[in-house]
């Protein structure tokens, strides 16, 4: 029971923490420096604006997705080994989703480009990622014990 809690809350806190953040740029936040820019951006698409040709459906598939996945990570058992991860990744996989139904797109404010180009991402991006980084480093070096046993 308690690891349910720990995903729940780590995942409530991160869609809040994003929101927040989203919330301040689209009331007009900006801020320029040579190597990293704070500005909105609206992605219509999903990484890299990949899929932004689908449209308004692309939101219902994502949701979709989104539902499967909870359920599957609920159903396996997934939850209870990767409470605070999973909580991070849907938190920001949530609140991504939620981006697109209330605004243009996902918002997006954090944009590297000294050097190179990357893409803009946000709060939400960077939970998802640490959350997959997490779950696959803990796999990878789970399997790497069982080998070496």
């Amino acid at each position: 029971m308690r690891l349910l809690a720990v995903f729940f809350l780590v995942l409530v806190g991160t869609l809040v923490i994003d929101q927040g953040i989203k919330e301040i740029f689209v009331l007009g936040y900006d801020w320029q420096s040579p190597c990293i820019s704070l500005e909105l951006h609206y992605n219509k698409g999903v990484a890299f604006s990949m899929f932004a040709f689908l449209g308004s459906y692309l939101k219902w598939l994502q949701a979709l997705l989104i539902a499967g996945i909870i359920a599957y990570l609920f159903w396996s058992g997934f939850v209870k080994r990767y409470a605070f991860a999973l909580g991070l990744l849907l938190g920001g996989a949530i609140s991504n989703l939620y981006d697109r139904f209330t605004q243009e797109g996902v918002v997006d404010y954090i944009y590297w480009h000294c050097w190179f180009d990357y893409p803009v991402f946000n709060y939400a991006d960077i939970a998802v990622i640490i959350g997959v980084a997490w779950i696959a480093l803990a796999e990878f070096f789970s399997n790497t014990k069982e080998t070496l046993a």
